[in-house]
């Protein structure tokens, strides 16, 4: 796939208010810091589309960027720590939930998980809902470029490992550095079978 056009449509705090136009939705998360707006600005080849903060939970809201004027990426609030109130990481967490759940348009919700460290039990536990609540999902392993490839090897099985306690079988999962544009290809190329999917149907 080769992104021509992307742009920004919007910042929503609601799901109400987010678009409803039918153009198939491929949504980011992760826990804060995970390198969601790196790895945004990669697949979109954009330096600056998303903004990148040392600051977890910078992202507050749903964020639409209509690409090709085909689909839509979106890009949602972290989950897990975030320097704010707990009252507004609670809303993140019912706008997440909302998004997630009520989405009529979700082709794939992409959960990004930092490969420099080991298994965290959010991220399994956040994956296990979303199976509970039968969401398509991919799994994306980010800044796998910051460690030795036997260490991000590690990492990555026992995070496997984890999710195999309680599935059967992995969902698709990909590897992804944004300093070495790593894993753009493979994750635009999904991105593309699933619309085309969708469009079949």
């Amino acid at each position: 796939m080769e992104i021509q056009q992307a742009d920004f449509k919007g910042s929503f705090p609601k799901v109400q208010l987010i678009p409803k136009d039918g153009r198939p939705e491929f949504a980011f998360i992760g826990r804060s810091n995970v390198g969601k707006s790196s790895l945004i600005n990669l697949l979109t080849d954009r330096k600056e589309l998303a903004h990148t903060s040392g600051r977890p939970g910078k992202t507050q809201s749903l964020n639409y960027y209509l690409i090709n004027n085909v689909w839509y990426l979106v890009d949602l609030p972290g989950y897990g720590y975030a320097k704010v109130a707990k009252s507004i990481r609670k809303q993140f967490g019912k706008m997440i939930e909302d998004y997630i759940l009520k989405s009529e348009s979700l082709g794939c919700l992409f959960v990004l998980i930092d490969g420099n460290i080991p298994v965290q039990k959010l991220d399994i536990d956040f994956v296990n809902w979303l199976g509970e609540n039968g969401i398509p999902f991919c799994l994306i392993f980010t800044k796998t470029d910051r460690q030795t490839p036997p260490l991000i090897e590690a990492n990555m099985q026992t995070v496997k490992d984890a999710l195999l306690e309680h599935w059967n079988e992995l969902p698709p999962v990909f590897v992804s550095s944004a300093a070495k544009r790593v894993g753009r290809e493979e994750i635009l190329a999904y991105i593309s079978q699933v619309v085309s999917e969708i469009t079949i149907e």
